[in-house]
């Protein structure tokens, strides 16, 4: 539970870059994510590209920490690859919070930053990234150290829990 408890959003970042094999560890984390019927629909972008990080916040109003991330994962949902129609969302929800929990438990700062079902967003990172009509951003993980830290919150809240019925 530890990773689960420290997993905050981070979005101040020192400029040490990630290794190729601690994003290799993260993208293992993520494609062992459950996914429906296990269609495994997802596609990650490894973003390292100063340019590329710098031109997201000119249309994703919440990225700005991008401009000092050593990196981003793009998470992507493949339409083609779908066998349970509607499910990709899920599936791709599931492998992004593996990364993020991954992340915190490799001593990384990182921030969901979404993207879909925002068609303002969308359009934009399918252009910018070059990918195909059938292939759906989900969401951005900006990825770096951290430049602080954040105490671990606990949200757990009775009122929310039903049994049985509501």
């Amino acid at each position: 539970m530890n990773a689960i408890f420290n997993r905050r959003s981070i979005r101040k970042f020192t400029k040490q870059e990630i290794s190729d094999e601690t994003i290799e560890t993260l993208l293992r984390a993520a494609m062992a994510a459950p996914s429906a019927g296990n269609q495994q629909p997802w596609h990650f972008i490894v973003i390292k590209d100063e340019e590329i990080l710098y031109e997201i916040p000119k249309f994703h109003p919440y990225s700005q920490m991008l401009r000092d991330a050593a990196c981003a994962i793009v998470v992507c949902g493949d339409l083609v690859l779908e066998t349970n129609k509607g499910f990709w969302v899920q599936d791709c929800s599931a492998a992004t919070e593996n990364i993020l929990i991954e992340a915190t438990d490799l001593g990384l700062g990182s921030v969901w930053l979404g993207v879909h079902p925002d068609k303002d967003r969308v359009k934009p990172v399918q252009s910018l990234l070059g990918l195909p009509e059938t292939v759906v951003p989900l969401c951005i993980i900006a990825l770096g150290y951290p430049t602080d830290s954040k105490s671990p919150v606990d949200r757990f809240n009775k009122a929310r829990i039903h049994t049985n019925k509501w």
